[in-house]
């Protein structure tokens, strides 16, 4: 006899916002039946810090270091997207070794990135061994930011005109031993994972876009050309010295979580390649435009009076007032770890950007999931959020 206390009926499942496999404050809310998902929504802004409008009450120079708190594991690259906009707005010329050096930079960033990508989201899967593996491999590329820019995760190294301070032999002897070895690194994750019956099970198939979602989304970087749509902002609107170096894009064919985890595989051994070729070829030379904005300090800090001292003395920038040409926006992008990081500037002819707008790749993708993950398991959410990598620092900007 059937017991209709037991009927089957939905539920409303929260998943997050404090949720290791969430990758930061993101919410989910699941309507589920038994185990199969019929309704997925995202829900966002736990993080909300106000970038965009912080950067409006600051000048160009002072606005530099809050990129870094955008995506976290991509400060260097957040610092060159900004910089390439405010160069492109007020008419800068980079010179050729602060390209090179910046494109180096970009590409280590890329495999430190897709480094935390790959550990998360194998240990999210139940690969403890990899998360080790890349965890190791990370802390050596964090040495070298350190010993270039002081700092391991928000190193603000970029400047309006070119970078910070110049790299040394030390530092390329260095990373050249890095780069040399990183192919094999990246052939031992393969071994452990890539043909895993676990992991093919858990990747193969699920989360499935077709190139044509893709597109109607807006997806960029990774989870774009795991649909098989040939997009990156490095080919087809190249900046610093991508257009002085040879790589490929890798591209999927089904648009499954297996074929997203492939596209970033293969771009560990083409971000070598990049930097090997630019390590190669490296110019000398300035590391900094001559006409670049530069903060201004008092001719002598130490005779002002305390109570005279404030920030706003010590760092306003009246000198880019004078390099202002007539445009009245502008639009500059890169190819960030995770898909098109772009920057959007309304200027006023002033010290102080109008309007700021940022276009984070994580935010766009995040409003992907509900179609990923309706019709799928639960235990599938995880490796959806996984695959499609977002960082919620630049989602909730």
């Amino acid at each position: 006899m059937k017991n209709n206390n037991l009927a089957e009926k939905e539920l409303i499942v929260n998943m997050g916002p404090q949720h290791p496999a969430t990758h930061g404050v993101l919410r989910l809310v699941l309507e589920v039946e038994g185990e199969i998902i019929k309704k997925c929504t995202p829900y966002i802004g736990y993080l909300h810090r106000g970038v965009e409008k912080l950067s409006e009450d600051l000048t160009y120079v002072q606005s530099l270091p809050l990129t870094d708190r955008l995506d976290y594991l991509s400060s260097m690259v957040n610092n060159v997207g900004f910089a390439l906009a405010v160069e492109k707005l007020v008419g800068i010329n980079v010179p050729e070794r602060a390209k090179f050096i910046r494109t180096i930079m970009s590409e280590m960033t890329r495999i430190c990135s897709h480094l935390v990508w790959l550990a998360t989201h194998a240990l999210d899967i139940g690969a403890m061994t990899v998360f080790l593996y890349a965890m190791r491999d990370r802390e050596y590329l964090l040495e070298l930011f350190e010993m270039i820019a002081g700092a391991r995760l928000t190193v603000s190294y970029s400047r309006i005109g070119g970078v910070r301070c110049d790299i040394n032999d030390e530092f390329l002897d260095k990373l050249d031993k890095f780069i040399n070895e990183f192919p094999d690194r990246v052939e031992e994750y393969e071994t452990l994972i890539d043909r895993n019956r676990v992991w093919l099970k858990r990747t193969k198939g699920v989360g499935v876009i077709s190139a044509e979602e893709a597109i109607n989304y807006g997806l960029t970087g990774p989870v774009l050309r795991g649909s098989g749509v040939y997009y990156d902002v490095r080919k087809f609107f190249p900046y610093d010295a991508y257009d002085q170096v040879e790589f490929e894009v890798p591209l999927g064919k089904n648009g499954d979580i297996y074929d997203r985890y492939r596209c970033r595989m293969l771009e560990f051994r083409q971000s070598a390649r990049i930097i090997k070729q630019c390590i190669e070829k490296i110019p000398s030379g300035s590391i900094l435009a001559e006409n670049a904005p530069r903060i201004r300090m008092p001719e002598s800090p130490l005779k002002i009076d305390k109570q005279d001292i404030s920030f706003e003395l010590y760092t306003e920038d009246k000198q880019i007032e004078s390099f202002i040409e007539k445009f009245p926006e502008v639009y500059a992008s890169v190819e960030a770890p995770r898909g098109e990081l772009g920057f959007y500037i309304v200027c006023d002819n002033s010290s102080k950007p109008f309007r700021v707008r940022v276009r984070a790749p994580s935010f766009v993708h995040a409003a992907v999931l509900p179609k990923l993950c309706e019709g799928s398991l639960i235990a599938d959410v995880i490796a959806n959020i996984g695959s499609i990598d977002i960082i919620l620092g630049e989602c909730d900007r």
